[in-house]
């Protein structure tokens, strides 16, 4: 029975680390769908950004933007939510963009 809760639990928490991508339910016959994020409602078949920076249609949701994980330690990575995408920069001078040696997402 643990093993059963802990599994329940990691599928659980699996679409909420750095997934790219999810999927959503579509109800058959249904003509219109309602935004997760937004709660903004779309007629199936159309496609949409929402406010968190992820394209949608009815069935799924996929982030438009990679996430830094790998680079200079005298570096910091700012999300710019207006361009739905990460900069990474100096920490001392912001005009100072820095490489990315890894990234997930996308």
């Amino acid at each position: 029975m643990k093993y059963l809760a802990l599994v329940v639990l990691l599928c659980t928490l699996l679409p909420l680390s750095d997934a790219a991508c999810y999927r959503k339910l579509v109800e058959p016959g249904i003509t219109h769908c309602q935004d997760d994020s937004d709660l903004t409602w779309h007629a199936v078949g159309s496609q949409w950004r929402n406010s968190r920076c992820m394209d949608c249609t009815c069935e799924e949701c996929c982030a438009v933007y990679m996430t830094p994980r790998k680079f200079p330690e005298d570096c910091v990575s700012v999300f710019d939510s207006k361009e739905c995408k990460y900069i990474v920069h100096k920490k001392n001078n912001p005009d100072v963009e820095c490489p990315i040696y890894a990234s997930v997402g996308k």
